[in-house]
């Protein structure tokens, strides 16, 4: 189970740990494209990718994309992804974007996320509300392969959504760490 291509973006009002300052879908109406990633600290697939992730994110940033990153990871089992270490990220891999701690995960539950890393990029158009165009992989590197980060699929569902197109071409699904629910927390559509 997870959110359809087409759905609008579920609403969502977290904490910045950076700033304090509450960030919410509201914030972003007015950009033309919004890419919404699931990340944390501690996971080899988003650690090999923060670079990488950092660069493609400026980059699009520039094009008029707005980028926020959630973790919505427990941190009584993953200690490196409690909000001070997630400020500690913000500043080393110099984050322009807010990367926001869903303590309660009910944000990963409404947008049916299962892994990190895991992007959704969602398309508006004037009044209307975010739609989703694209859930899936950064690109084929993995930590256990030889392939260098590029962001290959992110940056094609990208391009496309920047230009007004739809994203036409096959999208895999992303691949990386099970986000680390709180137990008795867990969504039905976990199968871990």
């Amino acid at each position: 189970m997870e959110l359809e291509v087409g759905s609008r973006a579920p609403p969502f009002e977290l904490v910045e740990p950076l700033t304090g300052q509450t960030v919410s879908l509201q914030d972003f109406e007015g950009a033309p494209a919004l890419l919404v990633m699931f990340i944390c600290n501690h996971c080899p697939f988003v650690k090999m990718l923060k670079e990488e992730i950092k660069r493609v994110t400026d980059e699009y940033m520039g094009q008029g994309l707005s980028v926020v990153a959630i973790s919505s990871n427990c941190v009584e089992t993953k200690p490196l992804d409690s909000p001070e270490e997630m400020k500690k990220d913000c500043v080393e891999y110099g984050y322009n974007f807010p990367y926001l701690y869903d303590e309660t995960q009910e944000v990963a539950k409404a947008y049916k996320a299962a892994c990190t890393p895991e992007f959704f990029v969602f398309s508006k158009s004037g009044r209307r509300p975010f739609q989703l165009e694209y859930h899936g992989q950064f690109d084929d590197a993995r930590p256990s392969n030889d392939i260098k980060p590029t962001g290959a699929d992110l940056r094609k569902a990208l391009d496309h959504v920047l230009s007004g197109r739809k994203v036409d071409f096959m999208q895999k699904p992303s691949i990386g760490c099970n986000i680390k629910w709180k137990p008795g927390n867990e969504p039905e559509y976990f199968q871990g």
